[in-house]
Formats: structure tokens, sequence, C-alpha cells
């Protein structure tokens, strides 16, 4: 099929989100998850009492995936209702059940229950996606949890800490993303069989008012589609918070997401890492020599556009009126299907990026040794200390010897000599075989080793235990 190059297209379809959650948002999914609505409801109805025959039942069953669009979209532009076309499309290819589809039923039995159904199956490929970045990430940080590196706080230079610590603090962060997500689909219920207000009016009707029964309908529906709970009340929709809910969570993962890249970009800057470089690929029009984090870029771009549309749905929410208005419709459309679309691409970027991260040990450590001088000065005082100094002066003298160190480093453009200028002082009894053993960088890592192989082995372990080892390797449009 030839591409659309004269109307709008989203880059979302184009270049950022896989093929399989670009299906959980698709017409043909959307419809033919409506036709599965209706042969639920149908058979619940049968099942308990009401005409309709397993005859009809079969009939429907034999048209539920092949939608036939042009008779839905040639009906809507008749009678404006996207749910009525369908509702016709589908009894003109099942003549003798036409009259039993959407029995009883409103709009939102097929619509919002459909995007429950949405809802449930692209948070768990979000899951599956993020899981496989966990354990990207975790290979990485047990192969660099010794190697120890700047660690930073306010970007100034501050204890060291290791390459695979650092990686866990990313892990964390995503981990909590994506607990909050399996909350969210815990708590999440099928907006069931309401009618139009949420009264369950029609369905009383048709049962006699035999509440028995119209409850045991709602079971039954909300079973079949794959659901034990139902939301116990609501208007015309189920609550739009739902939306918001779920978004925000995808906000988190957006943090996290651009947190990590934030980080990376800083890094390949630093030139301490990178990420994946491709050999044919170009960093600058300009500038051949550049291998610009492009992709890590790109995931802070994305990350932004789901941050922000998470207001959306929490708008939404806030300007329902009653027992429901339409104003909802067009935003939820965009907003949400978009938000999945996107965490989606960051998350495809993210695998992609996490299996090819570059680590250069011999400029981390130039960098490390850089400014071990300084940072290891509380030991070189404390040994003096012990050996008869007096703290505050040798404070006093280390403290004076830093800032000459520093001035000549950043001022003269010349060398740390911190060491000569604390051997060469008479107040530290020390060699310089004795302060140069303090210069090593394993002994200003702390518990990082320890903290990172615990990390992995007990609440890495246990969340990835609940996701299949699949080994998915992201394939970038561009």
């Amino acid at each position: 099929m030839e591409p659309n190059r004269t109307g709008y297209v989203s880059p979302l379809s184009t270049r950022y989100a896989s093929r399989e959650m670009q299906y959980l948002f698709s017409e043909e999914h959307k419809f033919r998850t409506w036709r599965k609505l209706w042969i639920a409801l149908a058979r619940a109805e049968r099942q308990l009492g009401l005409p309709i025959t397993a005859e009809q039942i079969a009939e429907l069953e034999s048209h539920a995936d092949d939608v036939n669009f042009a008779v839905a979209q040639e009906r809507e532009k008749q009678v404006r209702h996207d749910v009525m076309s369908h509702v016709y499309a589908y009894g003109r290819q099942c003549p003798d059940a036409a009259g039993i589809i959407h029995l009883g039923a409103t709009s939102c039995y097929v619509g919002d229950n459909t995007d429950v159904l949405i809802l449930r199956d692209a948070s768990q490929l979000v899951l599956k996606k993020a899981a496989q970045v966990l354990r990207n990430l975790s290979a990485f940080a047990a192969k660099y949890k010794d190697l120890p590196c700047l660690g930073y706080t306010h970007l100034q230079p501050a204890q060291l800490t290791t390459v695979g610590k650092r990686a866990t603090l990313w892990m964390n962060e995503l981990m909590m993303d994506m607990e909050n997500l399996e909350y969210q689909l815990s708590a999440l219920a099928l907006r069931g069989v309401k009618g139009t207000t949420g009264t369950q009016a029609s369905f009383m009707e048709l049962f006699g008012n035999d509440e028995g029964k119209v409850k045991e309908l709602e079971a039954l529906v909300a079973r079949e589609m794959g659901f034990d709970k139902w939301v116990p009340v609501c208007g015309q929709t189920y609550s739009r918070k739902t939306d918001a809910y779920f978004l925000s969570v995808l906000s988190g993962i957006a943090q996290s997401a651009c947190k990590f890249a934030t980080d990376l970009r800083l890094l390949q800057s630093f030139e301490e890492m990178e990420e994946p470089f491709e050999k044919h690929q170009i960093g600058s029009s300009a500038m051949p020599y550049k291998r610009n984090p492009m992709r890590s870029e790109r995931i802070c771009a994305l990350s932004r556009y789901v941050i922000q549309d998470a207001v959306n749905p929490a708008m939404t929410a806030a300007t329902q009126w009653f027992e429901r208005t339409l104003d909802d419709s067009a935003n939820k459309r965009l907003a949400v299907s978009e938000a999945f679309l996107a965490v989606d691409a960051i998350l495809e970027i993210y695998i992609n990026v996490t299996a090819g991260l570059v680590v250069y040990e011999r400029v981390v450590r130039r960098r490390v040794m850089e400014k071990l001088p300084f940072m290891a000065t509380e030991n070189v005082m404390m040994e003096a200390v012990k050996r008869g100094g007096d703290r505050q002066e040798l404070h006093e003298a280390l403290r004076t010897h830093s800032h000459a160190a520093a001035a000549k480093v950043k001022l003269e453009g010349g060398q740390n000599d911190l060491i000569d200028r604390i051997v060469a002082d008479p107040l530290f009894p020390l060699t310089r075989e004795e302060i140069e053993a303090q210069m090593d960088p394993a002994l200003y890592v702390g518990r990082a080793p320890g903290q990172v192989t615990e990390f992995l082995a007990g609440p890495v372990a246990e969340l990835l235990a609940r996701y299949p080892d699949e080994d998915i390797h992201a394939e970038l449009n561009v």
C-alpha cells in the first residue's frame, strides 16, 4: 500500500510505536471487540431465558471477525452514530440475528467495555517491554557492579559510586512504575452491563424486574470477557478517573525513562558511556566526527509528550457532568491511545539502548583518579590524627592544599598536585607510598557492589519472575 503523502499521518504510527501496540488501538481490533461483546451479551441473555436461539448466536459468531467496514461507514454518514452504524452493518451480515444485536444495551456497553479491555491489554504489553528493559539493565548492573565511577550531587563530583550501582537507580524507578501499573490492573473492572444512565432499567424491563437475573447477566458477560469484577456503580460511562489513573502511571514510566536518558546523555558528553552507535549511522550533517545520543534524546522528547498528555484525562474526569457528557470522547480518543503508543515507543528505544550500552572503562578510571585525591583527604586526615596530629589543624591544611590544587587545575590547566602538596607538608607524618595507598577507588564505593548484588537477587528477581523471559529485541523504524 502506498503511504499517505497528502494528509497528516501520526509519527507514532510511521516512526515510533510498535505494530503490536498499534493494533490494540486499531479500528479492526476495536470493532472486532464490539462484536465479541455483542455475542457475549446475546449468549448470556439466552442463558437467562430471553427468546434468543442458538442459531442466531452461531450466525453472530460466524461473522465475528469479518467486519464489513464499508457498510458501517456508509451508514454512519446517514445516522451520525458509530455504534448504531455497526449494529446495522453486523445485522446486514446476520439477518436472522439482526433483531437481537445490542439488545437492551447502550452505546457505552460496547464503547466503554472495549476501552477497558484495551487498557488491560495495552498495559500488559507495556509491562512486558518494561520487564525487558529491567533484564537488560540487570545484566549491565551485574557486569559493572565493581567499577568505581564519580558520583554526583548538584552535577558536581561527590563521593564515588559504581557504574552498576548507578544502573540500579534507573531500575528502581522503573520498578516503581511497573508495580504501580500492576496495581492499577489488579483494580481494573469492566464497565459491565449497566444501561443508559447506569441504572440497568432496560435490562430490568427485559427480565420482568428480576434483579437476580440482571445481576447474573452482568456476571456472565464480565466472565466471558475475562474479568472477575465489574464496576459496582456508574453513570453511562465507567469513571473517567480510571483513564487518569492509567495515564498517571504512563507519565511515571516516561519520567523514569527520561531520567535514564538524561543521565546517559550527560555521561556520553563526559565520554564515560555511550548509547549504541550503528556502523553507518550519521551523527551530524556538518560534523562527521560526531556521535550524538539521538536515541536518548528521542526518549526525552517522547517522555515530555506523555507527561503533559497525562493532564488530559484528569481534566476530562473533573468536567464530566452528572451521568456523563460527550466532551470526553474526542479528547479520550487522542489522549489515551497516544499515551500508550508513545510509551510503547519509549520502551522500544529503552530496550534498544540498554541492550548495547558502551562503557569506556579507562575514561571512567581517569576521571575518578583526577578527583580521587580530593575525596581521599578525609582518610589521609584520619590516618594523620592516629599518628598524633591535630584534627582541626590538619583539616585547615587540607582545605588550603585542596583549593590550591584545584586552582592549578582550573586556572592553569595543570595536573592535580594535591598529593605532592601533602607529602611536602610536615604536618602530615605519612610517606608518599602511604598516601598513595589511599588512592584505590575501591576503598571509596562503600557497599555499592553488595547493594547491587542484593538488589538484583531480591526485588528485581522477584518482579521479573512474574514475566516470562521473551528476550525482546526492539527494531527501531528510524
